[in-house]
């Protein structure tokens, strides 16, 4: 059983910045893929971007330039650093951990990002 605990959401001004964590625990491998969606207020969840156990990453266009994704193997934690924050990136957002061996997803209780214009 995989566990994840996300950390770094809050309420941040339009052009800001906010940098979300997120550890996981329990039966997991370097070489599973992480990744963060988000759930705008009224809307489906969506993808923001992913990155593999070897580093390769994947971004919606519209974060692309904005937001970068990296990760800690040797912690099993996953970081978003989100720069240039717009009103539209308000969101709830999840870490999310694809597990190869089982083809399972694992999701975080979720952090929310407010951002005022």
């Amino acid at each position: 059983q995989v566990q994840l605990v996300e950390s770094g959401g809050g309420l941040v001004q339009a052009g800001g910045s906010l940098r979300l964590s997120c550890t996981a625990s329990g039966s997991t491998l370097s070489s599973d893929r992480m990744g963060w969606y988000r759930q705008p207020p009224g809307k489906q969840r969506e993808l923001v971007a992913t990155i593999t156990g070897d580093g390769n990453t994947h971004y919606d266009n519209s974060v692309k330039g904005r937001f970068t994704i990296s990760r800690d193997t040797t912690e099993s934690t996953t970081y978003l650093q989100m720069n240039n924050l717009k009103p539209e990136d308000t969101a709830v957002y999840y870490c999310n951990l694809f597990q190869l061996i089982t083809y399972t997803n694992a999701w975080g209780q979720g952090t929310q990002v407010i951002v005022s214009s």
